[in-house]
């Protein structure tokens, strides 16, 4: 440790870092700061500065000054077993810090109710945060116009109840229903039934439309169609669903399955296995989101591609160039794309 922040000294200041360097204080600032009007020396010269001296900037100064408190939330309005257990939250997550490295922003993690008197919108609209990233949203999810209306928000997927002024990150969720369903037919299946995602949510309903779109183009009917709620309990009590109508003689078994995600999709392999039906010889499947869980399992599972990292970073570019004063494109739609393994 160096002797200027040794025991019993104060913390070092901009000027005694622009002493030591033998630099100007305005020149400490715009390395501090990430400006890049610094020559390679005076750059060398600073950083060393900062490493001898172990300065530290003023983060709450600097926030006064700009009017910023440097920091962002990740509203998430689902429950900590459903963040912490689907891997599109930790592809996420990773794309939003991919981007939040290169700039001085902190990324607060909220986990949202819609209580009115929650003391996580209390806390978002008081003026704690810069803006916020809203990920997984339902209809129901009514805090989120108290949060719109008091800092910037970009939105991880369509809103729920989208305003003409909302800025999103979407996957083309339409289409990759589409081109799933698509799929199956030009494998020669024809009883192509399905398991949606939430009724409540965007991508559960455009997941759908693609899939009943497809099929429309093809003059044929859906198979047997229930609800799931993208986890792996709920498309397991989905297959079990279907699985007692095809007993009961209320539906006809199907050939394949779209399921709105990979946790379904296992899920009901996992029902399926149990039943003594084979994947894919007795029924084909198609997941959505090519996570990890498509390959960790057997059959490996194709799969609709959902780049949730890149949506993650693309969230974090749009709100940072908000905050910045630039003007972002207010709707970003990422492909969606096939991968094909053996369970179809």
């Amino acid at each position: 440790m160096s002797a200027e922040a040794g025991a019993g000294r104060t913390a070092a200041t901009l000027e005694q870092v622009a002493a030591r360097a033998g630099v100007s204080r305005s020149t400490v600032s715009r390395v501090v700061n990430g400006g890049d009007r610094v020559s390679p020396e005076a750059l060398a010269a600073v950083r060393r500065a900062i490493a001898e001296l172990e300065y530290v900037p003023n983060r709450a100064a600097r926030s006064l000054a700009s009017r910023q408190t440097q920091a962002l939330a990740l509203v998430v309005p689902e429950d900590t077993t459903r963040f912490f257990g689907d891997p599109f939250f930790a592809a996420i997550v990773t794309g939003i810090n991919n981007r939040l490295s290169r700039s001085d922003h902190m990324l607060n993690l909220i986990i949202a109710s819609d209580d009115p008197g929650d003391k996580a919108t209390t806390f978002l609209a008081g003026g704690n945060v810069d803006g916020a990233l809203v990920v997984s949203h339902h209809t129901s999810d009514t805090y989120i116009d108290r949060i719109s209306s008091s800092v910037p928000v970009v939105f991880g997927g369509r809103p729920a109840r989208e305003r003409v002024d909302d800025y999103f990150v979407d996957v083309d969720n339409v289409a990759g229903g589409r081109v799933a369903t698509e799929y199956l037919l030009s494998r020669g299946h024809r009883r192509i039934g399905t398991i949606t995602g939430p009724s409540d949510m965007p991508a559960g309903i455009d997941r759908l439309t693609g899939f009943r779109d497809a099929l429309a183009e093809a003059g044929l009917d859906a198979g047997p169609v229930d609800d799931g709620d993208f986890t792996v309990a709920g498309g397991a009590a989905a297959m079990r669903r279907i699985l007692a109508r095809v007993d009961a003689g209320d539906a006809e078994w199907p050939d394949a399955l779209f399921v709105a995600s990979d946790l379904m999709a296992r899920g009901a392999m996992e029902v399926l296995a149990t039943a003594g039906r084979r994947v894919p010889r007795d029924l084909a499947i198609i997941g959505f989101d090519d996570s990890p869980v498509a390959t960790t399992g057997v059959p490996a599972l194709t799969t609709i591609r959902q780049p949730s990292l890149e949506q993650g970073e693309a969230m974090a570019d749009v709100l940072l160039a908000r905050l910045a004063g630039l003007d972002p494109p207010r709707v970003t739609i990422l492909p969606a794309d096939l991968v094909v393994r053996d369970s179809a």
